[in-house]
C-alpha cells in the first residue's frame, strides 16, 4: 500500500512540474527601474521639463517645474534629476521616474548652470547673476563648499585629475568660465589656476581624455589642455554656439551653431599634436536653430534641442535626421538617460526595432509550448499504466 501510494505522489508530481513551468513562462519580465533608462529629458518646455521615450520617438509625459528651469542633469543610476530653476533662486532634485520633488537649495545670483563630479558626490551650480558657484550635497541639497571666481558666471564642467600621480581618488578638477577667464579649481576648494580667454568663455564641454572644448561669446570655439592650462588654437569662429555634448566611443564633440541651423562635429584634438585638425570635420543641418544636443551612450542616436519648441532625433552613425519631435515652449538643455539600457534585447539602437528579438521569443515561447505537451502526455500515460 504504501508503495501504491508513492507512486501515486511521484505521478502528480509530474503533473505539478509543467505547471510550474507554464507559470515561469508565461510571468512578466523584470526591467530596471528609476525612470532614465531610455528617456531623454528637456528643459524649458511649456510644462517646465518634457519627457521622450526613445525607442517611440514621441512625448509621453511632462514634469511641472515652475522658475523657467534651464539646466538640468541625469544621476548615474537614472533615479534623480537635477534641475536649475534660475527665476527662484533655486536648485532642486526630482525623482527622475515621477519629477516629485526630492529636496532643494536657495542660491544667489540665479543658477542656471550644473555640473556633477565624477562619482556623483558633490553638485556644482552657478549663474551669471553672482560669481560664486556652490558645490551641493545631491542627495540632501545642502551647500557644502563655494568657489569665488570673482567673475559672472558663464560656464561649468568637472575633469578628472590630469597630475602625472593622480589616482581614482585624486580630487576631480573644477573649471568655470567667467567673462575673461577660466578659473581652475580642485574640488576640496585649492586654486590650480587661470586661462586667460579674452573672447569671454562661456559654454564648457570635457570629454576624457587632456582637452577642454570652449565656446566664447565673441563667435569663436578655442580647444585648452588640461594639463598646461594654456589655449592650443581655435578651431571654429563666425558661429553663435549653444551647450555641447560629445560621443563617448569615438571623442567627437557636437556643437550646436546657432547662426548656421546645424551642428558642427569636431574630431578630438589632442595637446601633443603638431598642428589642430581642420574643423569642424562635418557638419550636420538640422531643422530649425540649435540651442543645445546630447549623444546617447553608445553613441547611437543624438537629439538636439530647437528654439523653435522641437527636437530633432539624429541617426549618429548615417548622420540624418531620424525624426522630429514637438515638446513646445522654448528648449533651454536636452539631456539623456542610458541608452540603450542594460536590459535591453536590441543590438541595433539607430533603428530603435525590437521587432527581430520579439520573433525569436515568439518561436521561443511555441517550441516550449509543444514540449510542455508532450510532457504531460506522457506523464499522463505513466500515470494511466500505473494506475
Amino acid at each position: 500500500m504504501a508503495i501504491s501510494n508513492f507512486r501515486l505522489f511521484c505521478c502528480r508530481l509530474l503533473l505539478l512540474l509543467p505547471l510550474l513551468a507554464c507559470l515561469g513562462l508565461f510571468a512578466p519580465s523584470a526591467h530596471a527601474d528609476g525612470g532614465a533608462p531610455q528617456l531623454a529629458y528637456v528643459a524649458g518646455t511649456d510644462q517646465g521639463v518634457t519627457v521622450i521615450t526613445i525607442a517611440q520617438r514621441r512625448v509621453t509625459g511632462t514634469m511641472a517645474v515652475p522658475g523657467n528651469p534651464r539646466t538640468i542633469l541625469l544621476s548615474p543610476d537614472g533615479q534623480w534629476l537635477y534641475v536649475t530653476q534660475p527665476d527662484l533662486g533655486r536648485v532642486e532634485v526630482l525623482t527622475a521616474k515621477t519629477g516629485k520633488a526630492h529636496c532643494s537649495a536657495k542660491l544667489p545670483g540665479q543658477p542656471s548652470l550644473l555640473a556633477l563630479s565624477l562619482d556623483a558626490t558633490m553638485l556644482f551650480a552657478g549663474g551669471q547673476g553672482d560669481t560664486r558657484v556652490s558645490a551641493l550635497n545631491p542627495t540632501t541639497c545642502a551647500v557644502q563648499r563655494t568657489f569665488e571666481t570673482h567673475e559672472p558666471v558663464n560656464g561649468l564642467a568637472v575633469a578628472a585629475s590630469t597630475a602625472a600621480n593622480a589616482t581614482p581618488s585624486t580630487p576631480n578638477q573644477l573649471w568655470i568660465a567667467g567673462s575673461t577667464s577660466l578659473t581652475v579649481f580642485d574640488v576640496t576648494g585649492q586654486l590650480l589656476g587661470t586661462v586667460p580667454i579674452a573672447a569671454g568663455p562661456q559654454h564648457i564641454s570635457i570629454p576624457s581624455g587632456f582637452t577642454a572644448y570652449v565656446t566664447t561669446q565673441q563667435g569663436t570655439l578655442v580647444a585648452v589642455d588640461l594639463n598646461s592650462r594654456r589655449v592650443i588654437g581655435t578651431l571654429l569662429s563666425g558661429g553663435q554656439f549653444g551647450a555641447m555634448d560629445f560621443d563617448e566611443t569615438t571623442g567627437e564633440v557636437y556643437v550646436p551653431d546657432q547662426a548656421h541651423n546645424q551642428l558642427d562635429i569636431l574630431t578630438p584634438v589632442t595637446a601633443n599634436g603638431t598642428t589642430t585638425p581642420h574643423e569642424p570635420a562635418r557638419v550636420l543641418h538640422v531643422s530649425a536653430s540649435p540651442i543645445s544636443v546630447a549623444i546617447t551612450s553608445d553613441g547611437q542616436l543624438g537629439f538636439v534641442a530647437l528654439t523653435n519648441g522641437q527636437v530633432d532625433m539624429l541617426d549618429i552613425p548615417g548622420h540624418s535626421i531620424v525624426t522630429t519631435i514637438t515638446v513646445g515652449g522654448t528648449p533651454h538643455f536636452i539631456i539623456t538617460g542610458l541608452y540603450p539600457p542594460a536590459t535591453s534585447v536590441s543590438s541595433h539602437p539607430t533603428q530603435v526595432d525590437t521587432s527581430s528579438p520579439q520573433i525569436i521569443n515568439s518561436l521561443f515561447m511555441l517550441v516550449s509550448m509543444g514540449l510542455l505537451v508532450v510532457f504531460v502526455l506522457g506523464a499522463g500515460w505513466f500515470f494511466w499504466r500505473r494506475r
